[in-house]
């Protein structure tokens, strides 16, 4: 959950706030996390059930000063591989429908969220899904026009390629310009080191504030055996609802 004020409180202030009235024992909850954000603080525990009840403990008792959001786990994603040029956004889902009646689809089981092209020119379409659809769709092989297709679960941690972090987009970030190759003041096109300069800026600001558990940071960004980008998608399977 999302915890901000209603007025001009400062993340400390509530902080302080949240310390002064709420007792999470009393209630039987367990905090895993307690951090600052943008004009707030964020809270994770241990299940649902525990947000559930601290967020009633603290519209109760601090709700004419602060705002809860209890953020909501997103629908698993899946991707479609190699559709035919005669798939679109605005026909995947009907198609799949019609065509594989063996699969029990109602309409709106599935939201078709962009199809995408590969450097090797294969098309990719991207739906979102019930949890028991994912299960009933995943791995499995579907009729799509004239060829034949399979499903495959859809996981991707939003790169930016201006800071060259994740969990936002480029046209969002307001952060100096970083190489995701060597971490320098620079574009990717810009770079002109090799591989020997190779540096992470993910990885090189976790080693920042985690200096007695260190990792690897020689590497790209972009290397998708990054630990800071592994660690961005396992955050996203924990909060997919599978």
């Amino acid at each position: 959950m999302t915890v901000k004020s209603r007025g001009e409180h400062a993340p400390y202030s509530i902080k302080q706030m949240l310390k002064a009235n709420i007792i999470p024992g009393e209630i039987k909850v367990g905090v895993k996390t307690l951090k600052s954000c943008n004009r707030g603080v964020i809270i994770e525990t241990n299940s649902r059930e525990e947000i559930e009840s601290l967020d009633q403990e603290i519209r109760a008792k601090c709700g004419e000063e602060l705002e809860v959001r209890v953020h909501t786990r997103r629908k698993p994603r899946l991707i479609i591989i190699n559709v035919p040029e005669d798939i679109s956004t605005n026909n995947v889902e009907d198609t799949i429908i019609r065509q594989n009646p063996e699969l029990n689809l109602q309409k709106g089981s599935i939201v078709s969220k962009f199809i995408y092209v590969t450097k090797k020119t294969y098309r990719h379409a991207v739906i979102e899904v019930w949890a028991d659809t994912r299960k009933n769709l995943l791995h499995k092989k579907i009729k799509l026009g004239w060829q034949i297709c399979k499903f495959d679960d859809h996981k991707v941690a939003t790169s930016c390629y201006n800071c060259s972090k994740f969990n936002h987009r480029t046209q969002e970030c307001r952060k100096e310009v970083t190489c995701p190759l060597c971490a320098g003041p620079h574009t990717l096109k810009e770079c002109t080191g090799d591989s020997t300069t190779h540096n992470c800026i993910n990885c090189a600001n976790y080693n920042k504030y985690n200096p007695t558990k260190t990792i690897n940071d020689a590497h790209s960004s972009l290397d998708k055996k990054c630990p800071s980008w592994q660690a961005a998608i396992a955050k996203i399977k924990m909060n997919t609802e599978y």
